[in-house]
């Protein structure tokens, strides 16, 4: 045991000094550093503090440890999970996401292919700036583009279908649509953004790699689902692993600002979010937000590390940790 004891200590000691060392090694390195340090500290985990309020009866005017805010244990929980809407908007939250996710990935990796293919250097950039500027846009004037799109009487879409002797389609007055819509919407304004990823990994790839295979006879085509696709494999997963991270994080400026409170279209925008919104603004109790906040961000957690365990089955290079 002396031994053991004696033979620890300077190990200990050696990690200690190593640590400094590479400290001082590459110190402006670290330097550099600190700035996204200080933020994810001050942003991400301080806030974490937080979480003791979804356990109390939070009374703003004691503070969040005040004699007033009562502890209550799980008892904020019981608000959500003993409502009448709680299995139909955790489905609609986790359904609307993964719609987003899929479809999201596919899109972005087909325009990223398509964008590389291109050979005109000045048309690509043009291009890919007009994908790109959507992303800049809020929400809210995306929805009134989808006002003047979608209405029942001066939309473009109802008028095209009048001129072709169709009936017009009460879009806000029918939620069957609305999936297939938020995901049009979203595919539009975000997948500039998620393509310049996709770029970014496709102009690493060797390109000896392409060379050899036009040498043995490939064509575009085939270097493009031989080659191409499966070097996307390792990103793909690990924005597939991000993703699935939120899933159960509704978009809730998304769809406030496109739905607002439209009581019609709630059996299929209606996610945890905008739930929780409209119970915050007629209980007025921040407990009970902060706890279904909390389950959503356990449930995305388990998620992240079920997906990266099935990830790092599959591949070792496409798990994140």
């Amino acid at each position: 045991m002396r031994s053991l004891t004696a033979e620890t200590k300077p190990m200990k000691k050696r990690k200690k000094n190593s640590f400094f060392k590479e400290i001082n090694k590459n110190k402006w390195l670290y330097v550099l550093l600190l700035p996204g340090l200080i933020y994810f500290i001050v942003f991400c985990y301080m806030p974490m503090i937080g979480l003791y309020i979804a356990f109390v009866d939070y009374n703003p005017l004691a503070g969040m440890y005040g004699m007033a805010s009562k502890f209550v244990g799980f008892s904020n929980f019981s608000f959500f999970f003993t409502s009448n809407d709680w299995i139909k908007v955790t489905f609609n939250t986790f359904y609307l996401n993964a719609l987003f996710i899929i479809t999201g990935l596919f899109t972005q990796i087909l325009l990223a292919v398509g964008l590389n293919e291109l050979g005109n250097k000045t048309f690509k950039k043009i291009t890919q700036t007009f994908m790109f500027l959507p992303n800049f846009l809020s929400w809210t004037v995306v929805s009134v583009f989808s006002i003047a799109l979608f209405s029942t009487d001066a939309g473009v879409i109802n008028h095209i279908l009048n001129a072709v002797g169709l009936n017009s389609i009460n879009f806000y007055q029918d939620a069957s649509v609305w999936p297939v819509l938020l995901v049009f919407l979203r595919i539009w304004k975000g997948a500039g953004f998620g393509t310049v990823i996709y770029l970014a990994s496709i102009t690493s790839i060797d390109q000896e790699i392409y060379e050899a295979a036009k040498i043995d006879g490939s064509t575009r085509l085939q270097s493009i689902f031989y080659i191409t696709l499966p070097m996307l494999k390792t990103t793909t997963v690990m924005l597939l692993i991000l993703s699935i991270g939120g899933i159960f994080n509704g978009d809730f400026g998304m769809i406030f600002a496109l739905i607002g409170d439209n009581p019609l279209l709630r059996s299929t925008t209606d996610v945890i979010d905008t739930f929780v919104y409209r119970a915050l603004r007629l209980n007025n109790d921040v407990g009970m937000s902060s706890a279904v906040g909390l389950f959503q961000s356990v449930v995305g957690f388990i998620m992240v590390i079920t997906a990266n365990k099935i990830a790092r089955k599959m591949s070792d290079d496409s798990s994140l940790f």
